[in-house]
């Protein structure tokens, strides 16, 4: 299976992407309610399962499923990476995504279908505002979506819930990497895309067993700052590092001040002492971070030259004759 992005199908309407990690136990019922979802949108469709190096059965399972795409991983490399490539591989006009373990509802892609085109939106996100988690995972997403709001502030409650729908367009130039799958939207949202979001059904796992653990949490926070990092310094790096060298070196200007005052006035002997030090450390480190903003700023220009990657995104081109 080749992991580029695969041209658009116009005769597709919907594509639905599915992860799945030692999920044998629920993915032979989840499909048959996908199946039961796409066929009453009335609409050609395709379905999708990542078997992202599963240990168990599943993929032998899903082997036994039709209609049914499957992508083999060699390997478990994560919830991200098997987004990506479904997405990657994906032919509809629009595409939905939700986990493997049966807690997203399929019967809501429709709704998100209707909330897309009856408000003109080129994503949905799903909301689960009434989760069925044992408490340590909801606080734990509690304290993420804290840390999210706060720094990324992508305008939606639920960025956790893998059921969404999006635009095929949405993701043209969008590779996804680490656990940046919860962070579509931001993304999205950054390039000038439209989003929204609307209250979906979650249920109970009654297979398996969760898959997010503290080490994720960890990978995911990280994650939000990379994705604040992008939103604000993408293409202006030397914004970030040149603010703090500045910083720096004013600090370090002062302190100078202070011991040029101090050896003139007061015959102070400053070999040695913790003032110069820090002078001179904040002196370097001012003029370091400076050389980072520079060489960001050049890597920067350099990745939008050299890749079909924009800092813009053009809706559409309309002339007037």
């Amino acid at each position: 299976m080749l992991y580029t992005k695969s041209s658009r199908d116009e005769n597709v309407f919907l594509s639905v992407v599915v992860p799945v990690f030692n999920e044998e136990g629920a993915i032979s019922l989840l499909h048959q309610e996908i199946v039961d979802a796409c066929t009453k949108i009335g609409e050609p469709f395709e379905i999708i399962f990542i078997n992202d190096g599963s240990s168990d059965k599943t993929l032998q399972v899903l082997k036994t499923l039709k209609p049914l795409k499957i992508i083999n991983f060699r390997k478990n490399f994560g919830q991200t990476a098997a987004m990506d490539a479904g997405i990657k591989n994906s032919t509809g006009q629009y595409i939905a995504t939700l986990d493997g373990d049966g807690q997203n509802d399929p019967a809501d892609i429709v709704k998100l279908i209707q909330k897309m085109e009856e408000d003109g939106l080129d994503v949905v996100s799903g909301w689960r505002k009434k989760r069925k988690d044992t408490f340590s995972k909801k606080l734990a997403s509690k304290m993420a979506a804290f840390v999210r709001r706060h720094m990324i502030n992508d305008g939606i409650h639920d960025s956790g819930c893998s059921l969404k729908l999006y635009k095929q367009e949405c993701f043209e130039n969008i590779d996804l990497f680490g656990e940046m799958h919860r962070f579509i939207p931001a993304l999205l949202s950054m390039k000038g895309f439209r989003i929204g979001e609307i209250e979906v059904n979650h249920r109970a796992r009654l297979t398996g067993k969760t898959k997010y653990n503290w080490k994720r949490g960890i990978k995911g926070n990280l994650d939000i700052f990379s994705v604040w990092f992008w939103k604000k310094f993408a293409s202006r790096p030397l914004h970030f590092f040149g603010s703090i060298g500045i910083l720096m070196l004013l600090f370090s200007f002062i302190c100078g001040c202070i011991l040029v005052f101090d050896y003139v006035v007061k015959d102070s002997d400053l070999s040695g002492t913790a003032l110069t030090m820090i002078t001179l450390f904040s002196f370097l480190g001012g003029v370091q971070f400076l050389v980072f903003g520079l060489i960001g700023d050049m890597l920067s220009k350099l990745y939008y030259a050299k890749t079909s990657d924009t800092p813009y995104t053009i809706r559409e081109i309309t002339t007037n004759r």
